[in-house]
């Protein structure tokens, strides 16, 4: 798939995440096999730009492939300023957020809020566009609710705007992540504009990979949720697209390698207190399955050093060795 000049080398992204997609994460998710990382929600509010949580989603120090960066807003003087800004701070990529269902993004208008204001869409996209050179891509849910789902409509309006791609969840807002996600409106969407349509939510294994594509038309898939703690996802999907076969899992001993090394580059990132704090999330994710009691968890939320993390894990992964 094709996003303006740049070309992924496979059809799978990696959804933007509060809180998730920062740069280790994306690094990481890259080398498993995805195409492209968005980065997290930047917002369009100046004010905001110099604060150290902005400035960390701004580094993309020393990352490999595309650079996306996801602005949100509602508006779209201030979103233009803020997509000129990233891309002098290096985006290659600007993507606009009008699909996270969040009740603080929505009540500031932004997010998937502004889908019940098409000639606002039109606005801000329009002026996004218009203020860079680089291509300008679109997440949206599928509407507002179950009985306005105005993809096609946003879709549209997007396309005629200068959008170079739209990723789409397969949710309104009112239903969050509740419920499964259905791909009707997606496929429907797909073949109403020419521009690469990003099929997203509830893609959680190669099968249900290669079904979504086949059945919406879609140009790429993009994962988000299913990433957590699971990262090899791309490894698992990219392997089945291109082979048509199941890859044999990973071995354990990279798996739990793998979890080290993000552990130390959450640490390194971070700094050794918020580190701490943001790797505990990560850690709950990776072993879900195998600390089933949540015991080693529990443990392991209440250390407050780099060091006892790196050195509870390890003996953690040699117990069950």
């Amino acid at each position: 798939m094709e996003i303006g000049p740049y070309k992924l080398s496979t059809p799978l992204l990696v959804a933007p995440m509060a809180g998730v997609t920062d740069r280790p994460f994306r690094t990481l998710c890259l080398r498993m096999g995805a195409g492209m990382a968005v980065s997290e929600m930047m917002s369009s509010n100046p004010r905001v730009w110099q604060s150290e949580k902005s400035l960390r989603r701004m580094d993309h120090a020393g990352e490999t492939g595309i650079r996306s960066v996801q602005i949100a807003g509602a508006d779209p003087a201030l979103m233009a300023e803020a997509a000129r800004f990233n891309v002098d701070q290096g985006a290659q990529i600007i993507d606009i957020n009008m699909g996270c269902p969040a009740k603080k993004v929505n009540k500031k208008m932004a997010g998937s809020a502004l889908l019940q204001y098409p000639e606002l869409v039109q606005e801000i996209v329009r002026a996004v566009v218009n203020a860079v050179t680089v291509p300008v891509t679109l997440k949206i849910r599928t509407g507002w609710d179950p009985d306005h789902r105005n993809g096609v409509h946003i879709a549209r309006i997007a396309e005629d705007c200068g959008i170079r791609a739209l990723a789409v969840h397969g949710r309104t807002r009112a239903c969050m992540y509740r419920g499964e996600a259905e791909y009707d409106t997606i496929r429907t969407i797909k073949q109403a504009v020419s521009i690469p349509v990003i099929a997203n939510g509830d893609i959680d294994s190669p099968e249900k990979a290669r079904f979504v594509l086949d059945y919406t038309g879609a140009d790429a898939i993009m994962i988000g949720r299913a990433a957590q703690g699971r990262p090899w996802i791309f490894r698992e999907i990219r392997h089945y697209l291109e082979q048509g076969t199941t890859p044999a899992p990973l071995p354990k001993d990279q798996e739990r390698s793998m979890i080290r090394e993000h552990v130390a580059a959450l640490h390194e990132f971070y700094g050794a207190v918020m580190g701490v704090r943001i790797a505990r999330k990560h850690v709950g994710w990776y072993l879900q399955e195998s600390d089933a009691g949540r015991d080693f968890r529990r443990n392991f939320n209440v250390l407050d050093e780099a060091g006892q993390q790196l050195d509870s894990l390890e003996q953690y992964f040699a117990n069950i060795a």
